[in-house]
């Protein structure tokens, strides 16, 4: 018998969902790790696992060609993002005699051009969104092209994906800098800063088609996912098949993905995506030659592993699916968890994941990258799970999500779990298909901070220490007669947070924002406090509060968001408040450019510091006017988040 061993270029839930899938068809697994990985799930869910070292070893081709070699690895899939659609790494398999599990390089490189695929696409009879192709030399003809194709538009990387390299401009005067800042990105991102012109269609859906072809040329495709749940141009949920979409539409859709996949030669598991207007015209966007994400709401409405498609086309055998064998049953959606914050910004987070539990449940399904214990670092994308329900109809699949969502418990970091059940709840996503821009235009509203009150009044509880079996105050904290017990809190980021508590024998009186304006108040009683949940009555309202605890505080999750809440004092009423000149990190990242020296003046609003991480800048400026004290910030430094930087003395204090 021949040795089939799979070594898997990737890390996270898709390696972890494409090793079990190719353990249950008999293939050995090697994963590979890099330093911030090692302790990884996905290692150690493989037979054997290869180091490669530094973080970026993921993008190194050669590392990971030598890893197959090691391990004596006769195929390698490469997952998603990554290498997963460089021609490059696929021919460096090629030339090392190990199975590609995906397209040939030369497909790869023919789509991964977004130029190239256009003028593909428009051979093989579908419309691409009007635009320029280029390729231009200069900025001067870009700008001349812009101005011939109308704005608004779109500036996108030839190379890009993900997100990146991609900038609308409405406002010509806008376009110089928007052309600027999508080179500087495709170039970090990609090593490329080529890029294309589209006019902007708007509003429209964002729909993809999956297909599948063998090395016999016989494709056909699985149907369609709408993808339109988006910010920053990345996807959050999808769903299949997409809502409203009418029987005319969806078959002249995957016609076209197919004729686009054997215009190219494609072989393998691929998506071909598209725009659709209001008038349901359809536009070509672009081919992604790899597994999706959002790959398992085609699975679950077909009844088909695409990983196991994969893995069998790449070594040779038949696709033995005719289109009308393809069987779509019921509505599948998808949301992704990601450790971010939606009320900043979405900055990624990383940090120890204290407690994770997935959600179980008839028509739910979890592909999930962490356990408790895991380490989420910095340095990668933060997607930790994936959550898929599937019903009967797409009502049904929405409402087993919600409730999949909020049985779900992630503690130890910000993630996007509320901002998931804000989506999934509204109106307009019940009521049917939402564009692109639907998230973007009412993000503020939806990932506004929720009801804190749940996650204070634990707070309260914990601190104190009071239960259905007694009350105790903390050592060293005073509750004399008449005197509350102040909390000088903060939450994960360090904003204050201010609470008074009382203990009474019938519960505890907690005010919050005590000795502000604003104050409110409330009573929680009938604690009974378990070593992972809380349960109480808040002013007469049932309460189940999931907690974990960290070194200076915990993390708590009231079933629809999560909030990490730090003990940063304990102290009598009146005392002070926090320092309005210090700047503290937002998230863990990397210290990209520094704007100014000790002792330099500042304006309120000017730039001080730039961090990254995950392609994403955040810049941090002054809030006060006033003078640099201190600067802790090097450019090229890694913080971590609370991590003072700056420090200013205000002008009232500048001598």
């Amino acid at each position: 018998m021949t040795r089939r061993r799979l070594l898997v270029a990737n890390r996270g839930e898709i390696a972890r969902r494409i090793i079990r899938t190719a353990r249950t068809l008999g293939w050995e697994t090697v994963a590979v790790y890099t330093d911030a990985d090692a302790q990884a799930p996905h290692v150690s869910d493989a037979d054997r696992s290869i180091g490669l070292g530094a973080p970026r070893a993921y993008l190194d081709a050669a590392a990971l060609v030598d890893a197959a070699g090691r391990s004596n690895a006769t195929a390698v899939h490469p997952g998603y993002g990554f290498l997963a659609e460089n021609a490059g790494f696929a021919r460096a398999c090629d030339e090392a005699g190990l199975t590609f599990v995906g397209p040939p390089a030369a497909v790869i490189e023919a789509m991964g051009d977004k130029a190239a695929a256009r003028r593909l696409a428009t051979d093989a009879d579908v419309r691409c969104v009007p635009g320029h192709n280029g390729p231009f030399d200069s900025a001067e003809s870009v700008r001349a092209a812009a101005d011939a194709l109308g704005f608004p538009l779109m500036i996108k990387a030839v190379a890009g994906g993900g997100g990146r390299g991609l900038r609308r401009v409405d406002d010509p005067l806008a376009f110089a800098d928007a052309l600027a800042a999508a080179r500087n990105e495709a170039i970090s991102a990609f090593g490329d800063d080529g890029v294309i012109l589209e006019r902007l269609i708007a509003p429209a859906r964002h729909l993809e088609v999956q297909i599948v072809a063998d090395g016999d040329g016989h494709c056909i495709h699985l149907g369609e996912r709408d993808c339109s749940v988006q910010r920053r141009h990345q996807k959050l949920v999808e769903e299949s098949p997409a809502p409203g979409l009418g029987s005319a539409l969806r078959r002249e859709l995957g016609d076209a993905a197919v004729r686009v996949a054997r215009a190219c030669g494609y072989v393998g598991a691929g998506t071909v995506e598209f725009l659709v207007d209001e008038a349901g015209d359809f536009f070509f966007l672009e081919m992604n030659t790899r597994l999706q994400v959002e790959h398992p709401v085609t699975e679950l409405v077909t009844g088909l592993d695409l990983v196991a498609l994969q893995l069998e086309i790449a070594e040779g055998a038949p696709l033995a699916l005719t289109q009308a064998d393809l069987a779509v049953r019921g509505h599948a959606i998808e949301a992704r968890l990601y450790a971010e914050d939606p009320a900043r910004g979405f900055l990624p987070r990383s940090g120890r994941v204290l407690a994770w539990r997935p959600p179980a449940g008839t028509g739910l399904r979890v592909d999930g990258g962490v356990e408790t214990g895991t380490w989420v670092p910095p340095d990668y994308d933060t997607l930790t799970a994936k959550i898929i329900a599937h019903g009967r109809d797409r009502d049904m699949a929405r409402r087993r999500l919600m409730a999949g969502l909020r049985e779900s418990r992630l503690l130890g970091l910000a993630h996007n779990k509320s901002l998931l059940l804000e989506i999934l709840g509204s109106e307009d996503f019940a009521a049917g298909p939402v564009t692109v821009g639907w998230l973007d235009s009412r993000v503020e509203a939806l990932a506004a901070p929720g009801d804190r009150r749940p996650a204070l009044a634990a707070a309260a509880v914990l601190a104190t220490t009071w239960t259905d079996h007694g009350v105790g105050v903390p050592p060293g904290w005073t509750n004399g007669p008449g005197l509350p017990l102040r909390l000088d809190l903060a939450d994960e980021v360090g904003e204050p947070l201010r609470i008074d508590v009382r203990v009474r024998p019938a519960g505890l009186k907690v005010v919050e924002n005590a000795g502000g304006a604003d104050a409110t108040f409330m009573t929680v009683s009938r604690v009974v406090r378990g070593e992972e949940e809380l349960t109480f009555e808040l002013d007469g309202t049932p309460q189940r509060v999931a907690w974990a605890p960290t070194v200076e505080g915990w993390w708590l999750d009231d079933g629809s968001g999560v909030h990490g809440i730090m003990r940063a004092a304990a102290s009598e009423p009146g005392a002070g408040t926090a320092d309005p000149g210090q700047i503290r990190a937002p998230m863990d990242g990397e210290v990209t450019a520094v704007a100014v020296a000790q002792g330099d003046r500042v304006e309120a609003g000017d730039l001080l510091v730039v961090l990254e991480a995950m392609k994403i800048e955040h810049r941090l400026r002054a809030p006060v006017a006033g003078r640099i004290a201190v600067l802790h910030a090097a450019q090229g430094d890694r913080c971590s988040l609370g991590a003072e930087l700056v420090q200013i003395d205000p002008e009232d204090s500048t001598p």
